[in-house]
């Protein structure tokens, strides 16, 4: 904390605590007046500018918002501790509650400015930490030691944002994503590409800021390995007509990997795609999935198919196959599309993925699944294996640090969170910036 801080902060607490402070040192009533108002003026103007900032918009907003709740931090605890101090030193009951009363106003609006600045600009702070915030935001001692966690948490975002908008700004001239061909990115199964909520977190907006042009899929989310794929290539002519651009890069995740290849190499898309990255797509399928659905009673499997399917359709899809999806994520299912579906020379391929390294290593729901795989599979990401990502002679894998591990929803920023040792918008950045050097 910077001296001017500290100037502010040790004035909050004078601020907090003006009325007692004026019945020691001020015998003038209209001085007297005087200083409180100013006291509540400099709570007003400080909620207002706490700190400067080094970044505007969000990032200022949650950095105003950690530097506003430790003022409020601090001036709560002297407060307390003053409090204490005028009680036992005889001043009389009616100093200490009406001081605590003007206090507890000016820490109030203080506490509420900061949280709402906290809450609406943190991404970081996730569900998670917004719910044990409330929860616990009436039980003393805990409620301060979680705010402390949170403020760590934001400062932590603040500092890392910081750096990735100062790195953004000193190559923007090179606009190293601007490859020769856009790039079309497709989602994998039982999602959809919803504008208001990217299926690939914050990648696509790093990637425009550093040049590229990025079209997607817009694949349904539950359909057979054919029935996506013959969409794709509706929707890879599409751009091609439209922007006039000969060709796209294609980067999937997941099945849409699958859906991707079939399209390149029984459908004819080759011809209009220069190079296929896919993420964690299970190119070899998933004995888990062959376990299920062969163990599963008929009348089980199609109730849970109709319910995704009703759902699915509610949210966009034309004629939702549930059962086909997942069949044809199936390792028995996969053996035989690779067997008719092989690469095609005119198409520049490569392979990504990654792993969990518990089932604690990583968010839901892929914790809820990561043991069955392993046991069925091996290694995984929470729902394809690590042999089973592997496609081509270039396969990538990314070596997962700590206890975090990479699951299959973190490595398209599903969840939006900076994970220690994986840049994961930077690693699109890295992947996308090859291409442009390739020619593609």
């Amino acid at each position: 904390m910077g001296v001017s801080l500290i100037i502010k902060a040790l004035l909050a607490i004078a601020a907090t605590n003006s009325y007692a402070l004026t019945l020691m040192y001020v015998s003038s009533l209209p001085l007297k007046i005087l200083a409180i108002a100013a006291a509540v003026i400099f709570v007003l103007v400080i909620s207002i500018y706490p700190c400067k900032s080094k970044e505007g918009g969000r990032l200022g907003r949650i950095h105003r918002g950690s530097c506003l709740m430790k003022f409020f931090l601090l001036s709560l605890v002297a407060d307390t501790a003053f409090d204490i101090y005028l009680g036992v030193s005889g001043k009389g009951w009616q100093t200490v509650l009406i001081n605590s009363l003007i206090a507890a106003v000016l820490l109030a609006l203080m506490f509420v400015v900061s949280g709402v600045r906290l809450y609406t600009g943190s991404v970081q702070l996730g569900i998670r930490w917004r719910a044990v915030g409330l929860m616990l935001a009436l039980v003393p001692i805990v409620n301060i030691i979680v705010l402390v966690r949170m403020l760590s948490v934001v400062d932590e975002e603040y500092s890392f944002e910081c750096k990735k908008v100062a790195l953004d700004r000193s190559r923007a001239a090179e606009k190293v994503c601007a490859t020769k061909y856009p790039l079309l990115m497709v989602h994998g199964v039982f999602f959809r590409d919803i504008e208001l909520l990217n299926y690939w977190g914050r990648i696509p907006a790093e990637l425009e800021k550093n040049g590229a042009k990025i079209f997607y899929g817009k694949q349904q989310s539950a359909d057979s390995v054919e029935g996506c794929a013959k969409e794709l290539v509706e929707r890879i002519n599409e751009i091609v007509e439209k922007e006039g651009c000969g060709k796209v890069n294609i980067i999937a995740h997941s099945k849409g990997g699958l859906d991707s290849r079939y399209a390149i190499s029984l459908l004819g898309a080759d011809e209009k795609v220069a190079s296929l990255t896919t993420i964690n797509t299970p190119h070899h399928g998933c004995q888990f999935a062959d376990y299920l659905l062969g163990k599963a009673p008929e009348g089980f499997k199609n109730a849970v198919a109709n319910k995704y399917n009703a759902a699915l359709k509610r949210l966009g899809d034309n004629e939702p196959d549930f059962i086909s999806a997942v069949t044809d994520l199936t390792a028995s299912a996969c053996a035989e599309m690779n067997k008719i579906c092989e690469d095609s020379p005119k198409v520049s391929y490569r392979s990504i993925g990654s792993r969990s390294v518990s089932a604690l290593g990583g968010r839901f729901p892929m914790n809820l699944s990561y043991l069955f795989v392993k046991h069925f599979d091996g290694p995984n990401d929470g729902l394809v294996s690590v042999e089973s990502m592997k496609w081509g002679d270039d396969f990538r894998f990314i070596e997962p640090t700590g206890k975090r591990g990479i699951t299959h929803a973190d490595v398209i920023d599903l969840n939006r969170e900076n994970i220690d040792g994986f840049d994961v918008r930077e690693f699109y950045v890295s992947l996308v910036s090859e291409l442009k050097e390739k020619g593609f």
